[in-house]
């Protein structure tokens, strides 16, 4: 669910082309892809084919990456065209909805892994039969992007890329605050911030992003490090189905935490109704930013060596887990016209060419064996493959859809103390004794729709 403000300048493609050059991108793809079978010679001969792609990434870098990744398929196949269609962000799954009942949408359309792809699956193409095991098995992830969330059942998605939520923050500001590493509790935090606070510098900014999924920030990148800080992943499965209700006192509790940033005043003021917190972060107005890792690029850009990474420390304990995981990718519609060429896409999105087309989209490569050379980008991936952390998934991704859209009203009005954090609490926990009991099975796997 990860900024670069529009398409990249024609300076920056060059660049860009330039490299693909040099490492043999190119080249390289055409021959993986003819020797599995894929893309180049597989539509020889035949009149050329046009799919249409929807994407709802308003101007974060997975933008740039799409239109990286169609330039590059489409050299390798001249017979197939891919027609990007950009679609926003805040209401994105309602028109490609509707387009499924009249069947006049796209070939291939992003989808958020997760429950969000089971919601959605009645329109989604199973790709057992269409993008072989042996190009699959080369994405890591796949689980979330499976009917049960069991790979033996097939797929529907293919992932972008690695995602984290995560936080940055500003080296220059920490050293002139005199705090060598960035804090692991919700006491350390609440000590750093009152030392930025006295300094004039925000602790933390809110405000909404590159992905533009609404007029507020959105909350559930912070609500996963809450939840965190209290439960397993395992745990977090029982948010789920209901085990551990949204009004228990050890969520109130984790609210409560979390409201008394904005009430201490280390957040800034306007943080339901701010749009800049990217920018007053690059501009060294705030020390701290929670986001996800589609950011990096355009915080990278600004700030250079400048910029660290942490886990944001909501948590009584050091924090100990990260959110890594594949939260969005490509699907095929099940009524293309062509999906025989849609599958050829999807499967070099599988190589690792296309893994470092990703990369120099400024994103984490979701194919094995494929890294980004990003300084900050290898240190979110050491926290769980280095420093031992423990892997969760994004919290939004496997909550039911309608919890999720109540956390995201009633979280930012938590924050700005419009609501007390029992009040908000309820809220949630109504919005999922709501759901038909399809939507909040036993098990994330046993979701189903209707």
């Amino acid at each position: 669910m990860a900024s670069l403000r529009g398409m990249r300048t024609a300076r920056a493609r060059g660049k860009f082309w330039r490299t693909l050059v040099g490492v043999g991108v190119i080249g390289l793809a055409s021959a993986t892809l003819a020797a599995c079978g894929a893309s180049s010679g597989s539509n020889a001969g035949n009149a050329k084919v046009t799919l249409t792609l929807w994407q709802n990434y308003g101007t974060e870098a997975n933008a740039t990456a799409t239109t990286n990744l169609v330039t590059a398929f489409e050299k390798l196949d001249p017979n197939i065209a891919i027609k990007v269609v950009a679609q926003p962000a805040s209401n994105y799954f309602a028109l490609l909805q509707a387009a499924a009942i009249s069947r006049s949408g796209p070939d291939l359309a992003v989808m958020w892994t997760g429950l969000f792809t089971l919601q959605y699956k009645s329109y989604l193409q199973n790709l057992k039969q269409w993008v072989p095991e042996a190009d699959l098995s080369r994405m890591m992830g796949m689980r979330w992007t499976s009917p049960g969330f069991n790979t033996a059942n097939g797929s529907y998605v293919v992932p972008l890329e690695d995602q984290f939520y995560i936080g940055f923050y500003n080296k220059a500001l920490f050293a002139k605050a005199g705090i060598s590493t960035p804090p692991k509790t919700w006491n350390q935090l609440y000590s750093d911030c009152s030392k930025f606070k006295s300094m004039g510098v925000t602790c933390l900014d809110y405000g909404a992003g590159s992905q533009n999924l609404g007029a507020e920030f959105y909350p559930w990148y912070d609500m996963s490090y809450m939840m965190i800080g209290n439960y397993t992943p395992a745990q977090w499965e029982d948010l789920y189905n209901g085990k551990i209700p949204w009004t228990s006192p050890g969520i109130v509790a984790q609210f409560t935490r979390w409201q008394r940033l904005h009430t201490d005043g280390y957040t800034n003021s306007n943080v339901v109704t701010s749009i800049g917190s990217v920018v007053n972060f690059q501009k060294g107005k705030a020390a701290m930013l929670i986001k996800g890792n589609w950011d990096l690029a355009q915080l990278y850009g600004a700030m250079g060596s400048n910029l660290g990474t942490f886990v944001p420390p909501f948590s009584t304990t050091p924090i100990h887990g990260v959110v890594q995981y594949p939260g969005d990718g490509y699907a095929m519609t099940t009524y293309s016209q062509h999906k025989a060429q849609a599958a050829e896409f999807l499967r070099f999105l599988t190589t690792p060419q296309a893994g470092k087309i990703v990369a120099a989209s400024g994103l984490i490569p979701d194919v094995r064996g494929v890294s980004s050379g990003n300084p900050v980008a290898q240190q979110m991936l050491a926290f769980a493959a280095k420093d031992g952390f423990v892997k969760y998934p994004m919290l939004d991704n496997v909550t039911a859809p309608n919890v999720v859209n109540a956390g995201s009203k009633v979280m930012p009005e938590l924050l700005d103390g419009q609501v007390s954090p029992g009040q908000a609490a309820s809220q949630i926990e109504q919005a999922w004794r709501q759901l038909p009991s399809s939507e909040r099975g036993s098990s994330w796997g046993t979701y189903k729709v209707g």
